[in-house]
């Protein structure tokens, strides 16, 4: 029976698998194949955290397919050579994978077909990420979109999201191939085990996914318009990072909420999930943003001189703003941080700091297990105020009023800096106003910001004043 390679990258499921289908389809027998080629990621082969989240989600994907009767063939080098010699072996008549649409990604598998067919190999990329692959929408002159509202409302007047599959119940094996290593032999694993608590919040998978889906959308939906800018409540979804892995279709996620019945709230959830289309679609048509400010007027920005100590009080939560150190903690400690924290804590660096954003992402990128180039730009620009549809510069979040507003308890600053759940509820958002009898319950944490809030505001609207002047 003819074979055909099935290429997994950030796909890492075997339901709504439109590449294995394809296989099964055409009657091939699939051979489930994972390249390790992180140095064809360029500047932006994944991070820490990725990798170790990766490991565990690729033991998922193989446990299942043993479950199946075969296996994931694991294999290290480049992807065109080492899937050749694999097609050689296995007698493939076709290599099926999913697409990406990271700029180095694409071009890459954009070579690898050009290649492959050349060989007389039938090379086929399919969607398995999107609602809406990037070329599919467009403004009415043909043009790719740069405001999300428009892209959303054209999106759901052409939504016809694929169908959801099942997973295949059987497959069939094949015997080793040449040139096959061990997952644990990829090295992805940390070293020291700095992850060890992260596997207290999450699980990689499949089946993690699907966990997840269902206890949001049974524990959380119904409030989810209201409660999701509240980090102090488990009211998100926390799918991102089986989402950034595949590990789960967007479209069986809308199936799932709308299933659900939440109406307004199911709609709003869903919204979200546009944004991350929207991502996708800007990051396709506009590939040099993660290097680049979209909006080329911030070129001559005048950002600070990004001071080392500053710039670790801020990785480290340090600063003494307590929301902003409350979640960079909560990264440090999960590899996620609440998406409204991570808006504060943004504009904190990118504008109470003035520190380029292209810092900030390129921490987030290294530290979060749902690091997703597509997202992890356009939220930094969106913030920064130097992307698509962004928030306009002179829009400087106060990380105190943000903190009584959405952590009204104080919750969640205790959670994350113990050192403040001594303090009255009011003054954790801003330690440094409680009484002097208050303070003293304070220990290990800096009783003042790094930089006067007042005074960080005005510095860059000054700076943004001067850039708008010229």
């Amino acid at each position: 029976m003819a074979t055909a390679l099935i290429w997994f990258s950030d796909d890492l499921r075997l339901r709504d698998h439109a590449a294995l289908h394809a296989a099964l389809q055409a009657g091939l027998a699939p051979v489930p194949v994972y390249i390790h080629a992180p140095q064809e990621d360029g500047r932006w082969r994944p991070g820490a955290a990725s990798d170790a989240w990766r490991l565990r989600a690729l033991r998922a994907l193989d446990a299942d397919l043993r479950k199946r009767g075969t296996r994931l063939h694991v294999f290290r080098g480049g992807s065109l050579p080492t899937l050749r010699a694999i097609a050689a072996h296995a007698g493939a008549a076709a290599i099926f994978w999913h697409r990406s649409h990271e700029p180095t990604r694409a071009a890459r598998d954009a070579e690898v077909r050009r290649a492959l067919r050349a060989d007389g190999l039938r090379a086929d990329a399919f969607n398995g990420s999107l609602l809406f692959e990037p070329w599919q929408l467009g403004t009415q002159a043909g043009d790719p979109f740069r405001v999300f509202t428009p892209f959303w409302k054209a999106a759901l007047a052409h939504w016809n999201p694929p169908r959801t599959r099942p997973a295949p119940e059987r497959l069939p094996g094949i015997a080793a191939l040449p040139g096959e290593t061990s997952l644990e032999a990829l090295g992805l694993a940390p070293a020291p085990r700095w992850d060890a608590p992260f596997w207290n919040e999450w699980t990689p998978g499949e089946a993690g996914a699907e966990r997840a889906l269902r206890a949001f959308v049974d524990a959380a939906l119904a409030r989810y318009a209201d409660g999701r800018d509240r980090p102090d409540l488990p009211m998100t979804s926390r799918l991102s990072p089986h989402l950034h892995f595949g590990e789960i279709s967007p479209w069986r996620i809308v199936e799932a909420v709308r299933a659900a019945g939440a109406g307004a709230a199911g709609e709003a959830f869903i919204r979200e999930l546009g944004w991350r289309e929207f991502a996708h679609h800007v990051l396709h048509h506009f590939p040099d943003t993660p290097e680049s400010n979209f909006n080329p007027r911030f070129d001559r920005f005048e950002w600070a001189d990004a001071d080392p100590g500053l710039l670790e009080a801020w990785r480290r939560g340090r600063t003494g703003v307590p929301l902003v150190d409350a979640g960079m903690r909560q990264l440090w400690a999960t590899g996620w941080m609440h998406n409204r924290v991570r808006m504060i804590a943004a504009s904190f660096l990118s504008k109470h700091l003035r520190v380029h954003w292209q810092h900030g992402a390129r921490w987030f990128w290294d530290t979060l297990v749902d690091a997703d180039l597509a997202n992890n730009t356009l939220g930094w620009q969106w913030v920064a105020g130097t992307g698509v549809d962004a928030a306009p510069y002179f829009r400087v979040f106060n990380p105190v009023l943000q903190a009584r507003r959405f952590d009204p308890d104080g919750a969640y600053i205790a959670r994350w800096l113990p050192q403040l759940a001594g303090l009255p509820a009011k003054y954790r958002a801003a330690p440094w106003e409680a009484p002097a009898g208050l303070a003293g319950r304070v220990h290990d944490y800096p009783m003042a910001p790094v930089i006067d809030l007042a005074s960080g505001r005005a510095s860059a609207l000054e700076a943004f004043s001067a850039l708008r002047g010229n």
